[in-house]
């Protein structure tokens, strides 16, 4: 079936981008947070996919990495959660941000996110701590105040609802006591989100 579909950027929208392939324009839903991950309109684009197949109908979903399409995955075999809710959460936290969460047991954050209280929060936990093997962010655009080595960091943790000068203040006194390592990204990750919930 799709794996990705790649081709001309035609359109953007709240929740939804466009791709043209020459002849044939695929209409994906998308993370909100995610849509400007797509790039320019009327450049190169490239969405890995995931087609919906429902009594009557169907709908394509699509996603700027392939590790942000398997957090989707993931999140659809927790009880009550299916696409359309699993894109919201997608919309309202970054996947690095979410595994982060989920390994410190912050049900506080998860509870940030739109649509999820209590309840799902919990069966969020249960069902996906240490199921979201993520490589660390890359790429991405980066805010003039967050610009940096942990830029992408910053801005994950600014998604889970967390004042940007409080998490850059945590990460500049952090960083130096983290080892250098191929897991210092996301051990920093863990010991600023623990740092920001305990000053919550």
């Amino acid at each position: 079936m799709f794996n990705s579909i790649s081709g001309r950027l035609s359109e953007k929208r709240a929740d939804s981008i466009c791709i043209d392939t020459g002849g044939v324009e695929w209409e994906l839903a998308v993370p909100a947070r995610s849509v400007d991950d797509f790039g320019a309109l009327e450049g190169e684009a490239k969405a890995y996919a995931w087609l919906h197949h429902y009594e009557d109908g169907m709908r394509l979903f699509g996603f700027p990495s392939r590790e942000e399409r398997t957090v989707f995955l993931e999140l659809m075999k927790v009880e009550g959660i299916g696409p359309k809710q699993a894109l919201r959460v997608l919309s309202g936290i970054r996947p690095e941000a979410l595994d982060a969460a989920l390994e410190v047991d912050d049900l506080a954050a998860l509870q940030r996110i739109p649509g999820v209280g209590p309840k799902l929060a919990q069966k969020m936990l249960l069902a996906l701590k240490g199921k979201l093997v993520l490589r660390p962010a890359e790429g991405g655009a980066s805010s003039g105040a967050a610009a940096g080595e942990w830029a992408d960091l910053v801005r994950a943790f600014a998604d889970m609802g967390f004042e940007r000068k409080r998490v850059e203040r945590a990460v500049k006194e952090l960083a130096p006591q983290v080892p250098a390592g191929p897991e210092r990204e996301r051990e920093l990750f863990r010991r600023v989100l623990l740092e920001l919930s305990a000053g919550a």
